[in-house]
């Protein structure tokens, strides 16, 4: 039987992957400049070749920018390479924009799972947004991805993956950030909790404004978040 053997990944590929989760995490951000590449090389305990292939990599990705005679910086976001830098931090104007779009998705994803739920579906969301469960950033992704696989609509499931993924540095830090207020903590279960019963009850279009006040909310408080930290 001819067999191709699986090669070893490339160290290059490894230290990009590092870099965009130090960036994706936070520790590195938008706008900083990165370690030189003798940083690179003892932080991570490769070769210069390794690091310079990874920035390389990187560069072409649209996640950092080599300037001349200066050194490589995170680049900040921007809308126009969107499907291709889901690690960097949106500012204010672009998570507007971004919940501009979660808003036309998300809430027409709430009105067809109105109409298409399953009783597996209403299972799995009931588990998300009970009392004894955790309500955390990825709880809270869950529990959108649940309506989203309710609606049915596969490439708008997709969607909603990458939409999360590109806001997902922001959103933990906000969920870290409501922890600490039990009211607002509170609301957004509530309105968790509004979604699910206006879907479990087959009201597409109740559904549809649900969705609509929770992600402005959400929309408002994570602006005044960033706001606070700035």
């Amino acid at each position: 039987m001819n067999v191709k053997k699986i090669s070893n990944r490339k160290i290059s590929d490894l230290v990009t992957e590092q870099i965009e989760e130090m960036i994706a995490k936070g520790s590195f951000q938008p706008g900083e400049k990165l370690p030189s590449v003798r940083e690179l090389c003892e932080l991570f305990g490769v070769g210069r070749s390794a690091v310079r292939d990874a920035l390389t990599s990187l560069q072409g990705k649209g996640i950092v920018q080599v300037k001349q005679g200066e050194g490589t910086y995170i680049c900040k976001f921007d809308s126009s390479k969107l499907f291709n830098s889901h690690h960097l931090l949106p500012g204010i104007k672009d998570i507007q924009e971004l919940f501009q779009a979660r808003k036309m998705v998300e809430a027409g994803l709430a009105e067809m799972a109105a109409r298409n739920r399953s009783e597996e579906d209403l299972i799995k969301m009931t588990e998300l947004i009970s009392d004894t469960a955790l309500h955390g950033w990825e709880e809270d992704y869950q529990f959108h991805m649940a309506i989203a696989h309710a609606a049915g609509n596969d490439i708008l499931i997709q969607f909603v993956q990458f939409i999360s993924e590109t806001m997902k540095k922001s959103m933990m830090d906000f969920h870290q950030h409501i922890q600490t207020q039990s009211k607002t903590a509170k609301k957004i279960e509530q309105q968790h909790l509004g979604i699910f019963l206006s879907i479990k009850n087959q009201q597409p279009v109740q559904a549809h404004k649900n969705m609509i006040e929770h992600l402005e909310l959400v929309e408002q408080l994570l602006q005044m978040s960033i706001l606070q930290e700035q």
